[in-house]
């Protein structure tokens, strides 16, 4: 009996593993509102510190990927990663607004890294695959 239960506990926790991203989210908000489905992903704060992971897929070939993004003060780095490595996307100043849009290089799942280093305020970002 024990040997059943021991193997399923480990037949789960290898499941559980199986769809772990490379990337993981940590950080301190305030006034933190986010969202993420498949094709598009927000994120508005009043205060942030630290790293946010966004998954997006795209599905067909000749997609885009739109962003905009806007700060009041500090400094944030976005970077994507498509499978093949993390390259930055913007970065995005005190005072900043952005708006653009970037030719998809691949189908699947996209990460979108969102990473500060000290403490960003009145910010607002989004993602939207068309």
């Amino acid at each position: 009996m024990k040997k059943t239960v021991n193997a399923v506990i480990i037949f789960c926790l290898l499941i559980s593993l199986a769809g772990c991203s490379p990337y993981r989210s940590h950080y301190r908000a305030v006034g933190f509102v986010h969202s993420n489905v498949s094709n598009s992903a927000f994120m508005s704060f009043f205060e942030f510190d630290g790293t946010n992971v966004i998954t997006l897929k795209s599905k067909n070939a000749g997609e885009k990927l739109k962003y905009s993004a806007k700060l009041e003060t500090g400094e944030i780095k976005v970077y994507y990663d498509t499978g093949a490595e993390k390259n930055e996307l913007i970065t995005v100043s005190a005072g900043d607004e952005i708006s653009s849009s970037l030719d998809m290089p691949a189908t699947g799942k996209i990460y979108i890294i969102v990473e500060t280093h000290g403490k960003c305020e009145n910010g607002d970002l989004r993602f939207d695959i068309v």
